[in-house]
C-alpha cells in the first residue's frame, strides 16, 4: 500500500510540474501577442506608461488610420495574391516529387533526393545574391511572378522531405489496388496518396503559409515597384526617422497576425495528425 502511494503520488507530482511548465511556456508564447493586441488600443501618449494588458480606454481608430495610412488594402491583397500562389505551387510539386522519391525507381534518384535535402542547410539569405542574378537573365525581376517562383524554391526542400516520410509508411497494397482498378502512377497519386496525406499537407500549408507571410527581405530585393511589395512592407510607414507611431504599428501588426492565426486554428486538428502520425521529425 505504501508503495503504490508512494508511486501515486510520484506521478501526480511528475505530472503537475509538467503541466506547470507548459503552462508557463503557453503564457511566454502568449504574453507578446496580448501586449500587442492591448497596446493597438492605446495612444502613443499612454502605450509604455500604462503597462496594464486592458487599456484604459479603447481607441479603435487606431485600425482605421493604420489600414488607410498603411495603405493596407493594396498590400494586403498582394500578400494573399503571393501566399496562395507560393503554397498551392509547393503544395502540388512537393507532393508529386515526394512520391516520385518514394515510390518510383530511376536513375540517380538518391543523388538528387541528397540534393533536396542539402539545400534545407543553406539560409535563405545566402541565396539573394543568385537569385538576383537569374531573375535579372530571366527577366522576372521586379514581377510577382519571379517573386512567387523563389518562394516556391524556398520551401521545396522541407516540404518534400515531410511528404517523403509520409509515403514511405503508406502500404503498397493500397496502391495494388488502385493499380488493379486501372489507375495510372499519376492516378494514383491523386485519388489515393494525397488524400491520406491530408495531415501532413497540412503541416506544408501552414509552414509555407506563415514563411511566405512574413518575408520581407527577398521582397525589398525583387521588387522595386511598391504596387508588388507584400504586406510587412506596409508596417514601414509607421516608423519615421525619429519617431515612430507604436499604436499604429500595433494595429497593424495584428491585423497582419490575424490571417495566419485563422489559418492555424482552421488546420489544427489536421496539424496535430500529422505531427501523432511521424509528419515532422523531432
Amino acid at each position: 500500500m505504501k508503495a503504490s502511494f508512494y508511486y501515486k503520488t510520484k506521478k501526480i507530482t511528475l505530472n503537475l510540474l509538467i503541466h506547470l511548465f507548459l503552462l508557463s511556456v503557453a503564457v511566454t508564447c502568449l504574453y507578446p501577442l496580448a501586449w500587442m493586441v492591448s497596446s493597438s488600443f492605446k495612444t502613443q501618449q499612454t502605450i509604455f506608461s500604462n503597462l496594464s494588458l486592458i487599456p484604459g480606454e479603447f481607441n479603435f481608430i487606431n485600425y482605421y488610420q493604420a489600414v488607410k495610412e498603411g495603405d493596407f488594402g493594396r498590400y494586403f491583397l498582394n500578400s494573399i495574391f503571393y501566399t496562395t500562389a507560393v503554397v498551392f505551387g509547393i503544395v502540388i510539386i512537393s507532393s508529386m516529387a515526394a512520391y516520385a522519391f518514394s515510390r518510383l525507381r530511376f536513375p540517380g534518384k538518391n543523388f538528387m533526393f541528397i540534393v533536396f535535402m542539402a539545400a534545407m542547410m543553406i539560409p535563405i539569405p545566402g541565396s539573394f545574391v543568385a537569385l538576383y542574378v537569374l531573375l535579372n537573365q530571366l527577366h522576372l525581376r521586379n514581377t510577382p511572378i519571379g517573386y512567387i517562383l523563389c518562394m516556391i524554391n524556398v520551401g521545396l526542400s522541407t516540404s518534400i522531405f515531410l511528404l517523403k516520410t509520409f509515403f514511405d509508411k503508406m502500404p503498397k497494397e493500397l496502391e495494388d489496388a488502385a493499380r488493379i482498378d486501372g489507375c495510372t502512377k499519376l492516378g494514383i497519386w491523386w485519388h489515393v496518396a494525397l488524400p491520406l496525406a491530408k495531415p501532413v499537407l497540412a503541416v506544408v500549408v501552414v509552414l509555407n503559409a506563415l514563411t511566405v507571410w512574413n518575408e520581407y527581405i527577398l521582397a525589398l530585393i525583387i521588387f522595386d515597384s511598391r504596387k508588388f511589395m507584400p504586406l510587412q512592407v506596409a508596417l514601414q510607414s509607421f516608423q519615421g526617422e525619429f519617431v515612430t507611431n507604436y499604436p499604429l504599428l500595433m494595429a497593424g501588426l495584428t491585423i497582419t497576425a490575424l490571417p495566419i492565426i485563422l489559418l492555424y486554428l482552421f488546420m489544427q486538428k489536421y496539424i496535430i495528425k500529422g505531427v501523432t502520425q511521424g509528419a515532422v521529425v523531432g
